[in-house]
């Protein structure tokens, strides 16, 4: 969107019934987001469709989290975040990001969907204090390359510290 929005620190919290869904094409612009999707982020169907999926990025997400999901879709992947995302007015919102790749009758990658649920709360007391520590270590590179490969680094190593691979990391917070 043309407008920087700021964040304002308060948390939108939804049920855990609701599921957000949306679809992007190949270079992540939305071509399919549910109701759940425009009435949590308070955009309209009208403000999402062809816009880039990261218009709801939290400045608070480590860029990291986004190399591992686009490489394991683009690698024809599932794949599980757990996601900080930002609301049109400036609040956030938490999620639990299961996202795959949709495939042609080739089997060739043709876009992605995302179904996200509400997290649990212990999870994220795990969760918000390794981002926070990501997003320092990022900010402490010169550009967005450097910032990448430190905090890859360092994910991976704790994750191999515990003995477990990215996705059993997250399934086990």
């Amino acid at each position: 969107m043309a407008t920087q929005i700021k964040p304002t620190q308060r948390e939108i919290l939804f049920d855990a019934a609701d599921l957000i869904v949306s679809k992007t094409d190949l270079k992540g612009r939305i071509t399919y987001a549910n109701r759940t999707f425009c009435d949590i982020s308070g955009y309209s169907e009208a403000e999402v469709i062809g816009q880039p999926h990261a218009m709801i990025r939290h400045p608070d997400m480590p860029r990291v989290v986004f190399k591992i999901l686009w490489d394991a879709i683009l690698a024809g992947r599932e794949v599980f975040a757990y996601v900080k995302n930002m609301t049109k007015a400036g609040d956030h919102y938490w999620v639990f990001a299961h996202v795959t790749p949709s495939f042609d009758g080739a089997r060739r990658v043709t876009g992605f969907h995302s179904n996200r649920r509400l997290p649990s709360r212990a999870a994220l007391a795990k969760i918000e204090p390794l981002y926070r520590e990501l997003v320092g270590l990022e900010a402490s590179h010169r550009n967005g390359k450097e910032a990448v490969a430190a905090s890859s680094a360092h994910l991976n190593a704790l994750v191999a510290g515990k003995g477990q691979d990215y996705d059993r990391f997250v399934f086990s917070l």
